[in-house]
């Protein structure tokens, strides 16, 4: 089964898909917003991806859930299950294809730390980063099942990575 979109080389274009997506993202959290960060393999130069760009967005409060909801439906966005509690989730496709991921969390969740080390990490150890790539590529040719399979598959080697650097 296809995952929600093919890996593809990565793309010098996605640090300003992101920088637009932010620009008509930060908005919609007004003064809730702590900060909006781009996270994931798009988020990492020279990293093979899915083509899919992922927004972090840290917030003081989510009493404004339903109203972003609303305001992120008119753009484009609906809302996935929550990840964990304070932890919502929020996806965008464009012609049928995924195109965006937005994590919105309080702004103590671990998540925040966990992408932010990840990706900086990955940024920062070309190593990691090409066995990372390696490894996502091969779960990609591997998957039967769909991306809940491909995601499980690649969590122990960020487990991993991120342990190493506590």
């Amino acid at each position: 089964m296809p995952l929600t979109s093919p890996i593809t080389p990565y793309d010098p274009t996605w640090p300003q898909q992101y920088a637009a997506e932010e620009a008509r993202l930060k908005p919609v959290f007004s003064s809730a917003l702590i900060d909006i960060h781009h996270v994931g393999s798009t988020a990492v130069p020279e990293l093979a991806a899915k083509a899919e760009i992922d927004v972090l967005a840290v917030v003081r409060s989510d009493s404004g859930l339903e109203d972003w909801s609303r305001s992120l439906a008119t753009l484009g966005y609906r809302r996935g299950g929550d990840l964990s509690p304070g932890h919502h989730f929020f996806k965008r496709d464009v012609n049928g294809a995924r195109t965006h991921k937005l994590h919105v969390c309080l702004e103590d969740h671990g998540e925040i730390a966990r992408m932010l080390k990840f990706r900086d990490h990955l940024r920062q150890h070309a190593g990691d980063r090409s066995r990372y790539q390696d490894l996502k590529l091969r779960l990609e040719r591997e998957n039967a099942s769909g991306i809940r399979q491909y995601l499980i598959a690649k969590d122990p080697f960020i487990r991993d990575i991120l342990a190493k650097l506590d």
